[in-house]
């Protein structure tokens, strides 16, 4: 892992969130964040649920859910927030990231 790592942040609203997902699955709450290229500004974000952590993924932990994160997309989030809103355009995981230059009006792509 490198030394610029910074570790993420997953919400209590996002936690409880993968909880109800999970639990509703009966899964293991393990949300994985990866990202991939495309989207409106160059990457965008992808959540699944994961049965675990894999041997090289950065974990953390907030109340007993665990956000997963693999080495090459912790690049381009180290540091970032996952939140878990709820809007009149509907209810999503957002990610606030410090490190998006450009956004996108949908919060799902970014680039840097």
């Amino acid at each position: 892992m490198g030394a610029m790592a910074q570790p993420l942040i997953l919400t209590q609203s996002a936690a409880a969130r993968v909880a109800l997902i999970a639990g509703k699955q009966g899964k293991p709450a393990v949300l994985r964040l990866a990202v991939e290229g495309g989207g409106c500004s160059g990457f965008q974000y992808k959540f699944d649920l994961a049965d675990g952590p894999d041997g090289d993924d950065l974990v953390s932990e907030t109340g007993g859910v665990r956000l997963v994160v693999d080495p090459v997309s912790l690049d381009l989030v180290s540091g970032a927030t996952v939140d878990y809103v709820e809007s009149l355009g509907g209810a999503a995981f957002k990610v606030e990231n410090p490190q998006a230059a450009a956004g996108c009006g949908c919060g799902s792509s970014f680039g840097i």
